[in-house]
């Protein structure tokens, strides 16, 4: 039972926290897509309840996984995570433990970790629409990345964070071979959940700034967002909520003091 609980950590807290940041590379880095017919605008859900943070139990005993050789095993066993059928597909990723320290570290620095994710391709192209001279962000290209925050929402929080308090020697020996010998992984993954979590749930058209090979985001405020937040924000007020309410469960599981939570806030750009 241990084996099996501390395999399906790594698996969890992977997925946690890169499974938001998917689309920053098809925005910015892809051939600009031809203009769509208008669609209409997604109004996102009333925001889901904070939950009473997690109770604390005794320190569990820490667990040594070697890191050269756990994949395998990790794939066979954590089948029984999530019912989600794309859950299994994702688990053929290799060096799941040090992809996930090192997207954790790109998340808390504000930097795209799309280096990392190798398992995941969201269908179709990046669509805009084009009205009266100016290019919108088509909401109807948030379906692509359904598939990624239904994986997300499958998950147990409470199993995330206790899985992770048994694997912390792993999770700290990778960090420490990233290039951190001195410091603690516990506080990197506290400021990327933070930072996801100061990602604006936005309501109303996102307008768009042609450039040569990509598009900009007319509003500052929302050009100014890390390319990590901006990750969050392009897959779309609705799953912006949903995650956010997820990755509040599991802060509120790995003790972040309340204060240092971000307040959900609704955005109306410019």
């Amino acid at each position: 039972m241990e084996e099996k609980r501390k395999v399906m950590l790594v698996v969890v807290i992977f997925i946690v926290l890169i499974a938001v940041g998917v689309g920053i590379y098809y925005f910015f880095f892809r051939e600009k897509p031809a203009g769509v017919p208008p669609a209409q605008e997604v109004t996102p859900p009333a925001q889901a309840g904070v939950k009473e943070p997690l109770a604390k139990e005794k320190a569990p005993e820490l667990i040594a996984v070697e890191l050269d050789k756990s994949d395998e095993l990790m794939r066979e066993l954590a089948k029984g995570l999530s019912s989600n059928p794309t859950f299994a597909s994702w688990l053929m990723t290799k060096d799941l433990i040090r992809k996930f320290v090192a997207a954790v570290d790109n998340i808390a620095q504000g930097m795209s970790p799309k280096s990392q994710v190798d398992f995941f391709s969201p269908k179709g192209r990046f669509k805009v629409i084009k009205r009266g001279g100016k290019f919108y962000l088509d909401p109807a290209g948030y379906a692509r990345y359904n598939p990624a925050a239904d994986v997300f929402l499958s998950l147990d929080s409470k199993g995330c964070v206790e899985l992770y308090r048994k694997l912390k020697s792993p999770i700290q020996e990778a960090y420490k071979e990233l290039g951190y010998p001195e410091q603690e992984f516990d506080e990197t993954l506290s400021l990327a959940i933070i930072e996801l979590l100061k990602v604006p749930v936005v309501q109303g058209e996102i307008r768009l700034e042609e450039r040569v090979i990509s598009y900009g985001i007319f509003d500052p405020e929302l050009e100014d967002l890390t390319d990590a937040q901006k990750h969050l924000l392009r897959m779309g007020p609705e799953n912006v909520q949903k995650i956010q309410s997820k990755l509040r469960e599991i802060a509120s599981g790995l003790g972040i003091a309340a204060k240092r939570i971000p307040q959900p806030k609704v955005y109306q750009p410019r």
